[in-house]
């Protein structure tokens, strides 16, 4: 029983430390993370302490631990490769965005505040005509934290 409950104790220091931390265990180059590892560690700890706590042969713990410890490093990986691969961090281009100018817009300085979800803050922009503050405008070029901007057609809100 000691054993399995060392390995799943480990596994959950690994655990904790790799959701808090970040991945400190990357085998395979992104093959096997350490939180997958430490999924099947808890996994393994746990259904080994069962068996023996059920009074089963320790061979049967020691099977049973294996693939169902396995099987939780899969599942635990696929859900991790999944949520790395989804679209939270991906560059959302700003071009056609409207907003308001929440100062004076120049070629060199200003800053707008856009009507995109996405968008919680203020953005640095600038403009190839002088812009007043709190006029509508439209985004016509992004690149990085800046917006270069421009007044709407008359089609526009």
């Amino acid at each position: 029983m000691l054993v399995f409950v060392l390995i799943g104790a480990a596994g959950m220091v690994l655990l904790l430390v790799s959701l808090l931390v970040g991945e400190l265990v990357d085998l395979g180059d992104g093959a096997l993370s350490g939180t997958s590892l430490g999924v099947g560690a808890v996994v393994f700890g746990a259904v080994g302490a069962i068996v023996v706590a059920n009074d089963l042969a320790t061979w049967i713990a020691y099977v049973a631990s294996a693939v169902v410890g396995l099987l939780a490093v899969v599942l635990a990986q696929v859900l991790v490769r999944r949520l790395a691969a989804s679209d939270d961090g991906v560059a959302v281009s700003l071009v056609g965005a409207h907003g308001t100018a929440t100062t004076d817009v120049t070629a060199t300085s200003g800053e707008v505040s856009l009507d995109v979800p996405s968008e919680l803050e203020r953005r640095l922009a600038r403009s190839d005509e002088p812009i007043a503050a709190g006029s509508r405008v439209v985004v016509l070029e992004h690149s990085g934290s800046t917006v270069r901007v421009g007044v709407p057609g008359p089609q526009a809100r």
